[in-house]
């Protein structure tokens, strides 16, 4: 077995050496486990070396020659078994237990365990044995092998999922995006390339092996911008990420840049940030600064030595060079024209709701809302190929968001975005993605509205194409049954049998799920129900965050609450909840008056330990189990969903757990601070469905367009530190703010 690392490159000539290191040592398990009077009566020697093939094959091996190295090898290690064996059964040593059986048998185990680098030594029966391979060297291995086997066919390999490219972080940032996005200095680099993307045939899994995408392909047409759409955890995040770490097979001359999580803090400020983000701008200038730097030195080193002189020609032959690579460093940065970053980054900040003055501030002074905004902004300044945004309207305000949907409108690149915003999508969307059963399913030329419609009027059409197969497959049945044995009529029944073989299989169309939230009816109120006078409010009293406010909320009340983040809209309802207590002013309420409030940060108020069902029993007792999981079960909490603990709900689930806790003292008003966050389509249906149909008044916040369209009449905007009712709908406050925007120059300035 000594020379097994010389047969591999035999069979496999150029393979990487890392590849051929961890073949020897696999090679090297299975010898080690002929030793064991255990592990020797399991190992199966044939199978072990096919599998080992194929990952050569997949290697870039040739088949025949891997074939023949396999053949040799096995009968080797037969022989070596048979030994082993023989040698055994005389010594009766059991003390070299080196694999378990269930490992053993399981190759897809023992080769995720392999193959991610495991932290720990392989457990055996017995004894633990340290790893033979360089678990670092053995990863890198196996994203060339994945890559190559990607290429192949476009499977996407489960094992390369995310634990190989790891998540950015603001340490790594520079790195990260250089390693997706390497810089070519090449003459015309990416021109003439399609910039579309194609991906044919692939799987994608997330977690332990589980399957979100089947047999799937993707297109996106450059210029395009696609809104990716489908219920809460399908799996349209798990996509945007494989997309962004190049997971999926994007070709390499498209940059990709990916907003999903908040910016971290540090003393940098904010419009330096965001100039930072171009890592591209940012290594040039930094090579510039240097290549000036060397250039300068050898102008001062020259005067030491002879014009003539060997030293002089060698500096002379390295200035060239820095001056030629100058030169396409200047070519670079004229062609991204960095002149103007500056004003560009100043234009979008602006754009994001960042005065002259927050521009800056260092942007660990920001909450995690403005720092979300500073990521998108980041995006949006290195202006990559493919952009893609997860729920990019989650963390921002009206205006920001009207401001983000006009700005993505002219975009020129490509635009991936997972949303549940319908007023978003309708503005920004040219195609929808419907990402349902493990398929891709494409609506082109499509905003929300029109794929909905398009979407219900498919559903029907399959519904009805099934629905009259199963009726004819019925009839034909029924004649089959009847006179398969009839000698009159049997040639009959035979040709219906034939029938019946030939019509296609049609599956059932799956039906969505239907949610549905019911707020309770409450009892009348006299007025006044519930009023602020002349409400003067600041956490500083040198520095007012509202001054002299009213507002008058009814039991027919349906407002809206506008306005930038950090205007105060959140502490208006405070006030109203008596939270805090306003400086100056009268806060009047109807003593019988019950108000349910839904905190945009609800889930801290929550005991993720326990189970809904328990959670509101000790918050709001008074009821059995079966009332709550009754109660539970008209906000879609069904089934077992009650009795788990809150922390496996996903977002959604938990923001329907809080709708529901909040009925439970029948309100006769709703104050709702950001309720459609974590929604996904059909839970903001029902959400506004409910709203509508409840007695009571509505105060509530919220950045969602659509929620905000269907549920409110009146529209208060929150802004220059007062309250004001906004004469016109939320269409035409979204005009007002785009109006403001081109005053200030901001609006389409890319």
């Amino acid at each position: 077995m000594s020379n097994i690392g010389l047969q591999v490159r035999q069979s496999v000539p150029g393979i990487d050496p890392v590849v051929a290191e961890y073949a020897v040592g696999y090679i090297t398990h299975i010898s080690l486990c002929t030793e064991d009077s255990v592990s020797a009566q399991q190992v199966d020697i044939h199978g072990e070396m096919q599998f080992l093939s194929d990952l050569l094959v997949s290697a870039g091996g040739n088949p025949e020659k891997v074939s023949a190295m396999r053949t040799k090898m096995a009968e080797v290690l037969t022989k070596k078994l048979r030994e082993n064996m023989a040698k055994l059964e005389l010594t009766g040593d059991t003390s070299k237990r080196l694999l378990d059986r269930s490992l053993f048998n399981n190759r897809e185990a023992l080769s995720s365990l392999a193959l991610l680098g495991a932290t720990q030594d392989i457990e055996h029966n017995g004894r633990n044995m340290e790893t033979r391979v360089d678990k670092k060297k053995l990863e890198k291995a196996e994203r060339k092998i994945a890559k190559k086997v990607a290429k192949r066919d476009n499977k996407f390999v489960k094992y390369e999922a995310s634990k190989l490219l790891n998540e950015q972080s603001s340490d790594d940032y520079d790195e990260f995006f250089l390693k997706i996005n390497p810089i070519d200095f090449s003459s015309g680099a990416g021109a003439g390339k399609s910039k579309d993307i194609k991906i044919d045939n692939f799987d994608l899994y997330v977690g332990e092996g589980q399957r979100i995408l089947s047999n799937a392909s993707l297109s996106l047409a450059y210029g395009r911008r696609y809104g990716i759409v489908g219920q809460n955890g399908i799996g349209k995040s798990t996509l945007l990420r494989a997309l962004s770490r190049r997971e999926l097979n994007v070709p390499k001359h498209i940059t990709i840049l990916h907003v999903e999580q908040e910016l971290r803090g540090d003393g940098t400020s904010a419009l330096q940030s965001v100039l930072d983000a171009d890592v591209w701008r940012k290594q040039l200038l930094y090579e510039e600064s240097k290549i000036q730097e060397r250039i300068s030195d050898i102008e001062k080193l020259r005067a030491d030595f002879d014009e003539d002189s060997s030293e002089v020609r060698k500096l002379d032959g390295e200035r060239d060079d820095l001056e030629s690579h100058l030169l396409e460093v200047h070519s670079k940065l004229e062609e991204m024209e960095s002149d103007k970053a500056e004003g560009r980054a100043a234009s979008i900040l602006y754009g994001l709701g960042f005065t002259k003055e927050t521009q800056s501030m260092p942007t660990n002074s920001f909450s995690g809302g403005w720092r979300m905004r500073l990521s998108l902004a980041r995006a949006l300044f290195c202006k990559p190929d493919l952009l893609l945004l997860d729920e990019p309207s989650n963390m921002l305000d009206v205006p920001s968001i009207t401001y983000l949907a006009n700005y993505l409108q002219s975009y020129p690149s490509t635009v991936v975005v997972v949303s549940h915003d319908r007023a978003f999508l309708n503005e920004v969307a040219t195609d929808i993605i419907h990402q349902q059963s493990e398929r891709l399913n494409y609506y082109r030329g499509a905003n929300f509205d029109s794929f909905y419609n398009t979407r219900e009027e498919r559903r029907k059409n399959e519904r009805r194409e099934y629905d009259n197969q199963m009726a004819y497959r019925k009839h034909l049945q029924e004649f089959i049954d009847k006179f398969r044995y009839n000698a009159a009529k049997s040639s009959e029944a035979q040709s219906r049998i034939k029938k019946l073989e030939k019509l296609p299989v049609l599956e059932a169309p799956e039906e969505e799920k239907i949610v549905s939230f019911h707020f309770p009816d409450p009892e009348k109120l006299s007025p006044p129900i519930l009023q602020l006078q002349n409400v003067t409010f600041g956490y500083d009293p040198s520095k007012l965050l509202l001054t002299n406010v009213d507002l008058d909320v009814q039991m027919n009340s349906r407002i809206a609450l506008v306005g930038a983040n950090g205007c105060g809209k959140t502490t208006l309802l405070k006030l109203l909840m008596e939270r805090l207590t306003p400086l100056d002013g009268s806060i009047t309420r109807n003593g019988r008056l019950r108000i349910g409030y839904f905190a945009q940060h609800h889930v801290d108020a929550m005991d993720l330990n326990a189970s809904a069902v328990t959670w509101m029993s000790k918050t709001y007792p008074g009821k059995s189990d079966e009332e709550y999981r009754r109660h539970l079960g008209s906000f879609g909490i069904t089934g077992t969903l009650g009795l788990q603990k809150m922390q496996l709900l996903s977002g959604g689930q938990k923001s329907r757990v809080a709708f529901a806790a909040l009925c439970l003292s029948n309100p006769h008003i709703l104050v709702l601070d950001e309720p459609s966050n974590h929604l996904d389509t059909a839970g903001l249906d029902a959400l506004s469905e409910a709203l509508d149909n409840f007695k009571g008044g509505i105060l509530m916040v919220s950045h969602d367009v659509s929620t905000i369209d269907r549920t409110c009449k009146e529209i208060w905007v929150s802004e220059d530190g007062t309250v004001r009712r906004f004469n016109g709908d939320i269409h035409d406050y979204k005009k007002y703010i785009l109006a403001s925007a081109n005053s200030a120059g901001v609006v389409k300035q890319h």
